[in-house]
């Protein structure tokens, strides 16, 4: 099985962490193909960078269906592009948000998702809603750039753990889920540490993209995510047309 691990932001260590943790879950046999985008922004931080990141995102998709995969994961929290890379996609798509979301509701009756910055919470808060767990999750911003989870020396792991440590307190919450790709590499720690389960979205994406690819299930093409409809496309975005 060969799964496509995309990050559609540009930050090719943001790629390789979540890699290894998705080679950690994923099953033997399972093959973990990363690729970072070519196009867009450094991090993903609210709709203005999402809806830039998506061009980028579908190139990746597109220029590595002639290797193959049979499943792909898009790797950062908002579930970027998820719609579009499902209508475009003959495999199955996962976003780690709403993997990560799903699995926590095996897990415990109330949670609390935590994300970087104000503008993503609002973003994954709709999210939430949208699968359907608004009434059993509440969503917290622990104040933090992305790309500052990539600097040791932020004071961000910090902020992590004293947000984790006020919805644990205020929340009733009875797990944690991380709410960003570049906490991926915590999951485990932090488990460890608070005594509650943490859930990472790429490790839930993974188990999940293992489980539609065994038993033989892909997005259904009737309705919402059927192939887009070939069309001219002009200017820059002519690299997009379906052929139909």
């Amino acid at each position: 099985m060969r799964i496509l691990l995309v990050n559609p932001n540009t930050t090719a260590s943001m790629t390789e962490k979540a890699a290894v943790a998705a080679r950690v879950v994923a099953a033997f046999g399972t093959e973990i193909i990363a690729a970072t985008s070519r196009m867009g922004p450094v991090s993903i931080e609210g709709h203005y960078d999402g809806a830039l990141a998506i061009p980028g995102l579908l190139t990746e998709l597109k220029d590595r269906q002639a290797e193959g995969y049979d499943a792909a994961i898009i790797a950062c929290f908002d579930d970027t592009g998820l719609e579009a890379a499902r209508s475009f996609c003959d495999v199955p798509v996962l976003g780690l948000c709403e993997s990560a979301v799903a699995t926590a509701g095996f897990l415990a009756q109330r949670f609390t998702v935590v994300t970087t910055l104000e503008r993503s919470r609002v973003l994954i808060d709709n999210l939430v809603r949208r699968y359907g767990m608004g009434n059993r999750a509440k969503v917290r911003a622990s104040d933090i750039p992305v790309l500052e989870l990539e600097n040791e020396a932020s004071g961000a792991i910090g902020k992590l753990r004293a947000e984790i440590e006020r919805a644990l307190a205020e929340d009733g919450a009875e797990a944690i889920v991380l709410g960003c790709a570049g906490m991926t590499d915590l999951a485990r720690e932090l488990q460890a540490h608070y005594g509650v389960p943490v859930v990472d979205g790429v490790a839930a994406a993974v188990k999940q993209a293992e489980a539609l690819v065994s038993l033989g299930l892909s997005t259904s093409k009737r309705g919402s995510y059927a192939s887009p409809l070939a069309k001219p496309f002009t200017g820059a975005m002519s690299q997009f047309a379906p052929a139909g």
